[in-house]
């Protein structure tokens, strides 16, 4: 191994480490405590810290902490199938958990990133995520003004943007209940809202999106709703009416739900579908199919 890379891994261990000894905050997302033990007993089980070491029974640990989220174990299980240690050495795979780390801002993946070729596109077992991982059971349809009360203590000029939703939304055939989970999740009713990675506006649509749908300026706020409300109603198109898999496209972005066949282990992913569907309260939405043919991989998602 060069020096460099021993650099490397020494590093990301002890990083990993530190954040173990400071737990999880009680802001963590849901599953941060679990995959932060689990973190825990594979670094011991690949080292052999206290345990007998057992590389494939780490690996083991580390996938199941890399479902649900934690970036540090989808670098640690890149690195153990980039090199071989305890795992068939496989750069395709080594590249689709560094790539899923470095996503979430993880600095060693994103370069190690750097010399390793394509991912894969076929996933191991322990990281195809169920859909219900996410989702709720569907409650009882609630009164129109029960839902409202929900909006009932915005200020007026935010309220002004429910009633724009609402007047909107039927021209794109969403619910506007969606556009607005969408939002108050996205911008909190902030029309200004920037993000770190330059998603604008009300529905945070980033550049490449806001031209995608013809939105000249994502910070008006008719024009971003109705790119936001175009790409929502791509989105089910594409993946034929299930809102978790259109959340976690709407956040993603489409491909990355492609490539882990449904929702992908990010924790900001994960989140943020369950937070739209606990706004929402509906697994599926009605959808134009001819807006655009489905994925090719829709229907096995629906399974995961």
């Amino acid at each position: 191994m060069r020096q460099t890379e021993r650099m490397l891994r020494a590093l990301a261990i002890a990083a990993a480490l530190c954040a173990l000894d400071a737990g999880a905050s009680e802001a963590a997302p849901e599953g941060g405590q679990w995959s932060t033990q689990l973190v825990r007993q594979a670094l011991a089980l690949e080292h052999g810290e206290g345990v007998a070491r057992d590389p494939r029974r780490a690996a083991d640990l580390y996938c199941e902490a890399a479902k649900l989220g934690s970036a540090d174990a989808q670098f640690e299980l890149g690195w153990m199938y980039a090199n071989g240690r305890g795992v068939p050495r496989d750069d395709a795979l080594a590249a689709l958990f560094f790539e899923a780390a470095a996503y979430q801002g993880h600095e060693y993946a994103q370069r190690m990133l750097r010399h390793v070729g394509a991912p894969t596109s076929e996933l191991p077992e322990c990281l195809k995520i169920r859909i219900e991982l996410a989702a709720e059971p569907e409650p009882e349809p609630e009164e129109e003004d029960t839902w409202e009360k929900l909006y009932e203590d915005l200020p007026p000029e935010r309220r002004r943007l429910v009633d724009l939703v609402r007047k909107l939304a039927p021209d794109y055939s969403v619910d506007p209940r969606l556009a607005l989970a969408v939002i108050s999740v996205e911008s909190n009713f902030e029309p200004r809202a920037r993000s770190p990675k330059n998603a604008q506006g009300l529905m945070q649509l980033i550049p490449e999106t806001a031209i995608r749908f013809n939105v000249r300026n994502a910070f008006d706020p008719v024009q971003n709703i109705r790119g936001g409300l175009a790409y929502l109603r791509w989105l089910l198109a594409y993946f034929k009416g299930s809102v978790a898999l259109t959340a976690a496209g709407y956040n993603a972005g489409e491909r990355a739900v492609e490539r882990f066949r449904g929702i992908p282990p990010y924790q900001e992913t994960r989140a943020y579908v369950t937070r739209i569907l606990a706004v929402f309260r509906k697994d599926n939405h009605p959808y134009d199919a001819s807006v655009t043919a489905p994925s090719p991989f829709v229907d096995r998602m629906r399974l995961r």
